[in-house]
């Protein structure tokens, strides 16, 4: 863990110093921006491990700096903000941050989510070196060109509908926990609310059982979701 390198892009400077002393702590290296724009240069440079981004910032705020960034980084990204409505953390998730934190939060917790977000960020870098699609049926998820076809026609996905594909499709035919898949993809180290599962898994059966008239992905009551092909 030592040495991995933390961006923080937080307007107000004394939130931002105690964060960085902390993470320093850690034994992390930090780098801070103190607005959206300057933030954002930094960020697509290639050169942080993780990204701490506030949500209200002046220039550019956080949602559009990951939007844009978003277009060429997967770089993992927790959001930090003091909005704590459902919505706002569904939009974040949405535009592809891998976790939510709202203020005031404890320092501790922020530590344990950057360590999972930092962990699953490695666990997700060694499939790609062996195999570049996932099928099942007609479903081909491609890893590279992140991109999802049914019978040859593309699928539109969020990344955040595109990261929990690829996890129902590693783990076909295997019952999945709301509380697993929320820790595996949304990087959650803590068992909370499981409503965001449910939400995203609509999202995929619209987009893919009722659109194709299918069914892929089954609820096992009590427990969580299956992926399995049934003819």
């Amino acid at each position: 863990m030592a040495g991995e390198k933390i961006l923080i892009i937080e307007d107000e400077v004394k939130i931002s110093r105690f964060i960085e002393l902390e993470l320093k702590y850690e034994g992390y290296a930090v780098d801070q921006a103190f607005d959206g724009r300057s933030g954002l240069e930094k960020a697509i440079s290639g050169e942080y491990d993780l990204l701490l981004l506030d949500v209200m910032l002046p220039s550019l705020n956080g949602m559009e700096v990951l939007r844009r960034l978003r277009q060429n980084s997967e770089v993992p990204v927790i959001m930090l903000t003091a909005k704590d409505q459902i919505t706002d953390k569904v939009m974040g998730l949405d535009i592809g941050a891998d976790d939510y934190m709202t203020k005031p939060f404890a320092i501790e917790e922020l530590l344990a989510r950057i360590r999972v977000a930092l962990k699953r960020k490695k666990a997700v870098v060694q499939p790609q070196q062996n195999k570049t699609t996932l099928s099942l049926g007609s479903l081909t998820l491609d890893l590279d060109k992140y991109t999802l076809t049914y019978n040859g026609e593309f699928i539109e996905l969020t990344k955040k509908e595109f990261d929990l594909m690829r996890y129902l499709m590693e783990n076909r035919n295997s019952v999945l926990t709301r509380d697993r898949i929320l820790e595996t993809v949304w990087g959650y180290d803590y068992f909370g609310d499981t409503n965001v599962v449910d939400v995203y898994i609509r999202y995929l059966r619209s987009k893919i059982d009722d659109k194709y008239d299918i069914k892929l992905i089954h609820t096992v009551r009590g427990v969580g979701y299956v992926l399995k092909y049934e003819q």
